[in-house]
């Protein structure tokens, strides 16, 4: 990998993975703007919060799973996973559709990303050299937010038009169209194992990789905003008279894909935690507005701003996890910092859910609540440098 130091990141393999990753994003974000109402049709109202913690709840259960799983069965076979989840779950959300059947669905679905993105970060790390992963990761994401605009403005569209079945069925195909991409990638891990069962006995070392721990809890911190806007984002919008529920997340992905082109090689020039503190500014102010405005412009211009703060931040979290592993366990490494982002969505999630209770004027109030515990974040990060400083001095 060093003779690759200044060669170009954009092969054929990271091109496949992050149009592959693009297909993958807009399948599970289709759906998820409709969700809230498909519920309330459903009769559970009263339980919005689930929607999105459940589907975190089987992500984060499975993270031990696909981290050792990428580490000795190989990248590929883990990422096919997740996006065949997501075909089957497509296909099965017209059919089971009672109240138990969605909340069972909800779970199932929770499986695809704990698996894919585990085994996408990893071959990530294989094939991109060290004082390129920033930038790598930078434009990966960028074809991760492409796909969650596509996804939920599409999918808005298809149910509106051609009825929410119809929204569930494209999911499936987006998900097929990931698959075909991902088996058509050359394998990286360079000690693939044959499957054998026992790779799905995890110890207690299989399940967090220490290493990492202080990425995770900024991980955790700083992804419960996005439970919290997953559960409240939608009723909010069509509360102040936005057509369309996925206008926010249209609104954010535009803005996330424009500021991780200007910003993709930040985490690699200037450092990984000086660009994570900038982020993480950038996202409490955005929530600030979000709670502020009663407005469609104030909904607008806060997703603009929440959207710039991610795509600051992203990257540069995710290289910070993997400059804290080793090789050997990047697979791990990248399950441990996605448990955490599932456990901050969750948390998020059930959090606002459990304070909404449909109460519209509540909202405003569970966005500020989350904007502090965004900034503990920042703090953590203070702390965690100062602590370094005064080990190596």
């Amino acid at each position: 990998m060093d003779s690759e130091q200044h060669g170009t990141i954009y092969t054929s393999s990271f091109f496949l993975l992050c149009l592959s990753t693009l297909m993958f994003s807009a399948s599970f974000n289709m759906i998820i703007p409709e969700l809230p109402n498909y519920l309330s049709s459903l009769g559970g109202a009263e339980h919005k919060g689930l929607i999105i913690s459940l589907f975190t709840l089987t992500a984060g259960i499975s993270r031990p799973f696909s981290g050792k799983l990428t580490d000795q069965w190989g990248r590929v076979p883990v990422m096919a996973i997740g996006s065949i989840v997501c075909v089957i779950c497509g296909l099965l959300y017209p059919i089971l559709s009672s109240l138990s059947g969605f909340f069972l669905l909800r779970l199932v679905h929770g499986f695809s990303t704990g698996f894919k993105p585990t085994a996408t970060s990893a071959y990530i790390a294989d094939i991109i050299p060290s004082n390129r992963w920033g930038e790598a990761l930078g434009m990966h994401g960028l074809c991760f937010s492409i796909g969650s605009a596509i996804g939920p403005a599409l999918g808005g569209y298809l149910a509106q038009s051609h009825g929410i079945d119809m929204m569930f069925y494209s999911s499936s195909v987006f998900a097929f169209l990931s698959i075909i991409i991902v088996f058509n990638m050359k394998e990286t891990l360079k000690t693939k194992r044959p499957f054998h069962r026992s790779m799905l006995a995890i110890s207690r070392k299989d399940i967090i990789e220490w290493r990492v721990l202080p990425s995770a809890i900024v991980m955790l911190l700083c992804y419960s905003s996005t439970g919290v806007i997953l559960t409240l984002i939608p009723d909010w919008s069509e509360s102040l008279g936005a057509a369309n529920k996925g206008l926010f997340f249209t609104v954010y992905t535009i803005s996330s894909v424009g500021i991780r082109l200007l910003t993709r090689k930040a985490a690699d020039q200037y450092g990984r935690t000086s660009v994570m503190r900038v982020g993480i500014a950038v996202m409490v102010i955005s929530l600030l507005v979000l709670g502020f405005g009663k407005s469609l412009n104030y909904l607008i211009l806060g997703a603009g701003i929440f959207g710039i703060g991610s795509g600051i931040l992203s990257p540069a979290l995710n290289a910070w996890t993997i400059d804290l592993s080793e090789p050997s366990h990047r697979g791990r490494a990248m399950a441990t910092m996605y448990i955490a982002l599932e456990m901050g969505i969750g948390l998020g999630a059930l959090f606002a859910g459990y304070i909404y209770h449909d109460i519209i004027h509540r909202i405003p109030q569970i966005i500020y609540g989350n904007s502090i515990v965004v900034f503990l974040a920042l703090m953590y990060i203070y702390y965690w440098e100062n602590t370094k400083k005064k080990t190596y001095h």
